[in-house]
C-alpha cells in the first residue's frame, strides 16, 4: 500500500480558498497535489498559471517537508511555460507530445530545470510516442477521460492502455532498474480504483471523488480512506 500515491486535483476544489484546500487534503493524507493547467488552446478551457502555483508552493506542506506538486500542462505550445512552473515551484511537469515539435526536447528541457518529467496521453493517443523516450522519463500519465474539464466519467479503454504502458515500464525497469511511475486522470472512484491498480497504476488522480466529498462522509479524510481501502484489496505494487 506504501507504493500507491493518491494525487487530488485542485481542478475540483473550491477556488476561493484554494491554500486552505491544499492544506486540508494534505492533512487528511493526500500524497501529491495534482496542478492542472489548461490555456484555451490545447483544451476548450482556461485554469491557473504559475503565479498560482507559487503562491500555493508555501502551503503544499506533509509531514513537515515541502509536497509535490505534480503539474499536468495542457498548453501549447509548451517549452516557453516550463521555466516558470519550475521556478514556481512544481517537482514534476507532465505535457501531452501533440503539444511540442520535439518531444525528446521537452523532456530534458523539464529535467535541466531540475524537475522530473511527464508524458501524458490522451484517450486516442498511441503509446508509441514512448518508443525513444523512456530514458528521459519519471512519470506516464494516462488519461482517462479526455482533458479540459474535471467530473468526467471513466473511459474503460484506458485500462487496456494502461497494462500496455505497465508491461513497457516493466521491461524496461528489469533493463536499467531505473524506476519510471504510471498515474492515470480522470474518473477515478473508489468503485474503480482497484481495476485500476490492478491494469498497473501505481499513481492516482482524484477530483471530485476527494474535494466533493460531503462533510457527512468525514470530508477529505472520509474520501481518501475509501480510495486507499480500495487500493488494499489490491495489495502494493
Amino acid at each position: 500500500m506504501a507504493n500507491y500515491r493518491i494525487a487530488p486535483s485542485i481542478l475540483s476544489a473550491d477556488f476561493a480558498r484554494l491554500g486552505e484546500e491544499v492544506q486540508n487534503v494534505l492533512k487528511a493524507g493526500a500524497d501529491f497535489i495534482h496542478f492542472d493547467v489548461m490555456d484555451n488552446h490545447y483544451v476548450p478551457n482556461l485554469t491557473v498559471g504559475p503565479l498560482v502555483c507559487k503562491a500555493l508552493r508555501p502551503h503544499a506542506n506533509k509531514d513537515g517537508a515541502p509536497a509535490v506538486i505534480d503539474v499536468h500542462l495542457m498548453v501549447s505550445p509548451v517549452d516557453r511555460i516550463v521555466g516558470d512552473f519550475a521556478e514556481a515551484g512544481a517537482d514534476i511537469i507532465s505535457f501531452h507530445p501533440e503539444a511540442t515539435e520535439h518531444v525528446d526536447r521537452t523532456l530534458t528541457l523539464i529535467r535541466d530545470h531540475g524537475c522530473k518529467a511527464g508524458l501524458v496521453f490522451n484517450p486516442a493517443t498511441p503509446l508509441n510516442y514512448l518508443d525513444y523516450v523512456m530514458d528521459r522519463l519519471d512519470l506516464i500519465l494516462i488519461m482517462s477521460v479526455n482533458p479540459g474539464f474535471g467530473g468526467q466519467s471513466f473511459i474503460p479503454e484506458a485500462l487496456r492502455k494502461l497494462s500496455e504502458a505497465r508491461s513497457r515500464i516493466d521491461a524496461y525497469v528489469a533493463r536499467t532498474g531505473r524506476t519510471i511511475h504510471l498515474e492515470v486522470d480522470g474518473g477515478v472512484k473508489a468503485d474503480n480504483i482497484a481495476s485500476i491498480a490492478r491494469a498497473g497504476a501505481d499513481t492516482f488522480v482524484a477530483g471530485s471523488a476527494v474535494f466533493g466529498a460531503p462533510d457527512a462522509d468525514r470530508g477529505y479524510r472520509g474520501a481518501l480512506g475509501k480510495l486507499r481501502a480500495a487500493l488494499a484489496e489490491v495489495g502494493g505494487r
